[in-house]
């Protein structure tokens, strides 16, 4: 794998019996950038990612990420990774710093290095004032940076993310967003993100692709998508233009039950 890229996956694909969920994507995420998988309820994009993390494996094809292969070395891939699920993965009942500690165990950080790593990640995403708080007192934009702040305990070269600002107030989502652009400029952090909000994919991603039931559409920057189809063109316009449709409103009813609930929790 070449330094310049720190994702790259060939034929990648993923199959639950009949139903192809992810269809041979071949794609390069170059390091230090924000890449984003833009797409409606189910094209994919999830199982791409769990299949990045180590969560799934493959059915064909194959990936790298951070120089290690996803199938053959998932213990390496995951000690150079850092995850964001979807859903609330922080425990209300403690405190932001009993959250980040456990995580720091968890991560095997060694003992010595614990209390400066969670004192700088607490401090990075501005949470050093409320570290002492149960959790469940937060606002949903607090949560979110501080299970980003989990995830970089262990300083890792590649960052996922769920759908990081899924029911999030626009004032936390631009807080959300902040943080972000601060990782990939002072840090050099690789994140890839999974978005539907086209918005989020304009704004944040130096480099996107469109999933559409499993398949990679096209991929490029924002700029170079929308210049390609000609001025005052808008990435929804991309977007219908490559998949035939517009953004589904909500998705399914599964999807909204499921993302409704993520709002709650995260209240």
């Amino acid at each position: 794998m070449s330094s310049d890229f720190a994702i790259e996956t060939s034929q990648l694909t993923r199959r639950f019996g009949d139903l192809v969920a992810v269809d041979r994507v071949s794609l390069r995420v170059r390091t230090g950038s924000i890449f984003g998988l833009l797409g409606a309820n189910g094209a994919g994009k999830s199982t791409l990612i769990k299949m990045l993390t180590t969560l799934l494996p493959p059915s064909d094809g194959s990936a790298r990420v951070a120089g290690h292969d996803v199938a053959r070395e998932p213990r390496a891939v995951r000690a150079h990774i850092g995850y964001v699920p979807q859903l609330v993965s922080a425990d209300g009942g403690l405190t932001a710093r009993e959250n980040l500690l456990l995580c720091a165990r968890l991560y095997a950080v060694p003992s010595a290095q614990r209390g400066p790593r969670i004192a700088e990640a607490l401090e990075f995403m501005d949470l050093s004032e409320f570290a002492d708080r149960l959790v469940k007192s937060y606002s949903g934009g607090m949560i979110r940076r501080l299970e980003i702040a989990q995830s970089l305990l262990h300083r890792p070269q590649v960052l996922f993310l769920d759908e990081p600002t899924v029911g999030l107030d626009p004032v936390a989502r631009l807080a959300v967003w902040a943080r972000l652009r601060e990782l990939e400029s002072r840090f050099g952090t690789t994140v890839m993100m999974t978005t539907h909000d086209m918005e989020e994919a304009d704004t944040l991603c130096a480099q996107l692709a469109i999933l559409h039931r499993g398949k990679l559409h096209v991929s490029g920057s924002p700029g170079e998508l929308k210049a390609a189809l000609g001025p005052e063109v808008s990435l929804e316009d991309v977007f219908v233009h490559h998949v035939g449709e517009a953004m589904a409103e909500g998705g399914s009813y599964r999807d909204v039950a499921r993302n409704r609930r993520t709002a709650q929790r995260l209240q």
